[in-house]
């Protein structure tokens, strides 16, 4: 079995066991936090537990040995997690089985530590709140909906199908962008290269000739020279601009001037903004399906859009629903919102099937952003193709420019 975790909870130690349920003779080893080594028996001993052995755990006290999890993994255990209650497994049981087979360290100890919690008596949710890392609000409100209405094992689906559909979208942006990226850096690899390396070898050769290069074939000289004395300024620029920039986007002024800008680019802003609006109308399908109260719905909706203009318009119709207005008749006061999705959500709150509505909004987005892509994908192959052939060939031509004169430059008239 597993060696125990260490983790501990904010300035209590932590302490590891080996203990045997009173009744089956199971072994369990886990951690579990107390101010004393006296007091952790007695809450095993309260809990039908046969203390073997105990001992203070060797980690650093007052850290959680807990980060970011791949999303990936947590969409494994959540639907695992959800297949092993619906199983009629105990949802201690169920977490000690995932605990065990999970190969991420990470999530591993997270599991573990959850378990310690929901063993101590705490409820599910409230076990997940001390890992804002690994499972976010929405994740969390979700959960606790399931358990107050006695839903866990179908939420927990619903969850895991969400963190799925979230996975394939990020997959299918990222292979999208991987091959017009990878073109891009291997035109300015060979662009620099034959700045630095191939332009200066011809420079030596026309120079001995004394005669005036042509204006395309000097400007290449001239920017290799160039190039060569000053890469360290370069170099230093690029950085200084590259990280003002991501300096400036962390900012409150800064990320809400990008997020408003960003969704305003042609073609990949139109993207940006299918792909924010997707995970708004999933996420508010996700939590009114599961319960949760709408003004909470709204902030936790406003929390995971990704885009601080939505998220603002989102913050400003919450206010409104409050006072009375309807869903669609709030969000339809700001343009961030297209007027399908607002038709959408004015039929939906009709017929009482928001959530049935904002799921056919979210698919049909998800299927645009996948057409826009494929299409973007089959656009960009053949501009980048001829990108490099254009860099390429001109930095040949001029370099050529001199040999196709060369009676000119070796006999130059009035000589």
């Amino acid at each position: 079995m597993p060696a125990p975790s260490y983790i501990t909870h904010q300035g209590m130690p932590s302490f590891s066991y080996v203990a045997r349920e009173a009744a089956s003779g199971r072994e369990i080893r886990n951690v579990l936090d107390a101010n004393t080594e006296q007091e952790a028996i007695a809450n095993l001993l309260g809990r039908n537990l046969l203390v073997v052995s105990i001992q203070e755990a060797s980690g650093k006290k007052g850290k959680a040995t807990t980060g970011a999890v791949p999303l990936q993994d947590l969409v494994m255990f959540t639907r695992q997690l959800a297949t092993l209650i619906d199983a009629g497994i105990a949802i201690v049981g169920a977490l000690q089985a995932l605990a065990e087979q999970t190969d991420n360290k990470i999530m591993r100890d997270v599991i573990r530590d959850i378990c310690a919690r929901v063993e101590s008596g705490d409820n599910f949710s409230a076990a997940l709140t001390k890992h804002p890392k690994t499972f976010e609000r929405l994740y969390v409100c979700m959960v606790d909906a399931g358990e107050k209405g006695g839903l866990l094992a179908e939420i927990l689906g619903r969850l895991a199908t969400y963190l799925e559909n979230t996975v394939r979208l990020q997959k299918k942006v990222k292979s999208a962008m991987m091959y017009p990226t990878i073109v891009t850096l291997v035109a300015v690899t060979i662009t620099i290269f034959l700045l630095v390396k191939v332009v200066p070898t011809f420079g030596e050769i026309f120079s001995g000739f004394g005669a005036k290069l042509p204006a395309p074939t000097q400007f290449l000289i001239d920017l290799s020279e160039w190039m060569k004395k000053w890469w360290w300024l370069i170099g230093l620029c690029a950085g200084a601009v590259g990280y003002g920039w991501l300096a400036f986007i962390k900012t409150k002024v800064g990320l809400e001037f990008w997020d408003k800008n960003r969704i305003r680019l042609p073609v990949f802003g139109h993207i940006a903004h299918k792909i924010c609006l997707a995970r708004f109308s999933r996420t508010l399908a996700s939590l009114i399906r599961s319960g949760v109260p709408i003004l909470e719905v709204l902030n936790i909706t406003a929390n995971c859009v990704g885009n601080v203009i939505m998220e603002k318009a989102i913050r400003s119709a919450s206010a409104d629903i409050e006072k009375g207005d309807g869903i669609s008749s709030a969000l339809g006061r700001h343009p961030v919102f297209p007027v399908m999705i607002i038709r959408m959500l004015n039929a939906g709150e009709q017929t009482g099937k928001i959530d049935a509505m904002l799921e056919r909004v979210a698919d049909f987005l998800d299927d645009e952003i996948e057409t826009i892509l494929d299409g973007l994908t089959s656009l960009i192959e053949p501009l980048l193709i001829v990108f490099l052939g254009v860099t390429v060939g001109s930095i040949v031509i001029a370099m050529f420019l001199p040999i196709f004169k060369m009676s000119e430059i070796i006999n130059p008239p009035g000589r």
